[in-house]
């Protein structure tokens, strides 16, 4: 039953396929051409089916191991198992959607989130860093921003470019939600310079740190 039904969402993964998709994804690492709107309303007639998800996530598939995020049970992964999952997740896509979709739902977020933090994969690290902002943002409680920043300072000009990223994406939430470290957030920003040139779309924030903190400070005042 699991494996005909495996099949069928193959093929229907296969009619979704626009080359023209897949080109604009390749050029930031994804492999796969489906469109996400699309994706979503397929993971929300299928609904939530954790057998089906494991199914599609064992293909290796891009389009489909994005579609098992959407349709899995997030609980209902060991740490063991996320830990094998987010080692082997590939692309960036498929990387960014199980950390915020699955492992910060899951009960092992915190442990994994030490665990990946200081492994010397920078792709896994940097899912450590992730789950990190997470907890600056919605509890600080008991880390130490100080060791953080630190850290950042010594580290972030030279990390590989998805460490850097979120090394960044710390940096910039620390500052934005912690106003006894905000000076030294913008000052490290500054002197480092990271993502000070990045092409940034209008009506967008640009990743600068010094620059998205004070935007995002600014906004939480007009409020």
């Amino acid at each position: 039953m699991i494996e005909t039904t495996v099949t069928e969402v193959m093929a229907e993964l296969a009619e979704l396929e626009d080359p023209k998709i897949r080109e604009v994804n390749r050029r930031h690492g994804d492999d796969h051409g489906v469109n996400l709107s699309k994706l979503r309303a397929l993971a929300k007639r299928l609904k939530t089916q954790q057998d089906l998800a494991r199914r599609l996530w064992e293909t290796g598939d891009t389009a489909a191991r994005l579609l098992a995020i959407l349709v899995c049970r997030p609980k209902a992964f060991d740490r063991d198992e996320l830990d094998v999952m987010l080692r082997a997740a590939g692309t960036p896509k498929v990387h960014d959607w199980l950390v915020n979709y699955v492992v910060k739902k899951s009960p092992h977020a915190e442990e994994l989130r030490q665990a990946w933090y200081a492994d010397p994969d920078p792709v896994v690290a940097s899912a450590g860093w992730a789950l990190t902002t997470e907890r600056v943002a919605r509890k600080p409680e008991g880390l130490d921003l100080v060791g953080l920043l630190d850290v950042i300072e010594g580290e972030m000009k030279n990390a590989p470019d998805r460490l850097q990223w979120a090394m960044n994406h710390c940096l910039a939430q620390i500052g934005i939600e912690h106003a006894e470290h905000r000076a030294r957030a913008i000052d490290i920003g500054e002197r480092l310079e990271v993502l000070k040139d990045y092409p940034t779309p209008p009506n967008c924030t640009s990743p600068f740190a010094p620059i998205w903190i004070t935007e995002m400070v600014r906004r939480q005042h007009d409020k």
